[in-house]
């Protein structure tokens, strides 16, 4: 097996909105914000090469919206979904599995481009995973996440009949799925078997390393009590068993270990993925 870290690009969040209840006094030491209260943030996707498999995990924001809607997250940075690709010797077409961990934008909507008028699939031989359940939840959104899931990195997947469903835990060999509904309706993390160590896909569970103490909850939750169960619960068996924590979304930590303290769980080691 192998992996290999795809940054598809930075764009902007509230740094209110990112922290929840934590007061900006305290969350601000953690990811700097600019004079907007914006603080900048990645999209880190990964790809795992197993056997005859080349499967891509997320795959950013895209670049087939409008530029009234990209002026409201402040993309920058040189990277790019199709840049990285190019830098890990991978092509589009090589994809044979894109894997969804959710459908709100900054995840899936790369996955979809824009062809002449048509909406086609970025990747054309790869089968599109997500879970019925989520599927449903972000076909019909409530006004809370309807701004997140938009019908036109939505719908094309299910047109190209590339979309299929994952309704097991044991996704392949190596893989497992852990499924939470804290931040959304059965959000899907991946947790990888590599090199003699565990590896969890954090997605939005834990955005960053600044979110792994209990109280740093996403405003964009849905459920944040449960989401504060689930990182609890979660946290725990990472310590037990040593896993590594993948962040998507933090700007300059690509992993960590964890360790038990009188204070709580928290980060050990900061690391990139190609030091494991």
């Amino acid at each position: 097996m192998q992996l290999k870290v795809i940054n598809s690009g930075y764009f902007k969040l509230d740094g209110g909105a990112m922290f929840g209840v934590v007061p900006q006094s305290m969350w601000k030491k953690l990811n700097p914000p600019d004079a907007n209260n914006m603080c900048s943030w990645a999209m880190r996707c990964l790809l795992v090469q197993d056997g005859g498999h080349i499967m891509l995990i997320d795959n950013g924001m895209g670049k087939k919206q409008s530029e009234k809607f990209f002026g409201y997250y402040f993309l920058h940075g040189e990277d790019s979904l199709e840049k990285s690709m190019q830098k890990a010797d991978v092509s589009a077409k090589d994809i044979t599995d894109m894997f969804l961990t959710h459908l709100h934008f900054d995840h899936c909507g790369g996955g979809i481009r824009q062809e002449g008028e048509k909406l086609v699939t970025t990747f054309a031989n790869a089968t599109y995973w997500s879970n019925e359940a989520h599927w449903e939840w972000a076909k019909v959104p409530n006004a809370r996440e309807k701004a997140s899931f938009l019908k036109e990195n939505i719908l094309p997947m299910k047109e190209s009949e590339q979309l299929k469903w994952v309704s097991s835990s044991k996704f392949s060999e190596n893989i497992d799925i852990l499924f939470v509904d804290g931040h959304t309706e059965k959000m899907m993390l991946p947790l990888i078997s590599y090199k003699g160590r565990k590896i969890l896909y954090c997605a939005d569970l834990f955005p960053s390393a600044g979110h792994i103490p209990l109280p740093y909850v996403m405003a964009y939750d849905t459920r944040p009590l449960l989401t504060l169960q689930e990182k609890e619960r979660i946290l725990k068996q990472a310590v037990a068993e040593n896993w590594v924590l993948f962040f998507e979304h933090d700007p300059v930590n690509e992993c960590c270990s964890l360790q038990q303290t009188e204070t709580g769980i928290k980060a050990k080691d900061f690391f990139k993925l190609s030091e494991l």
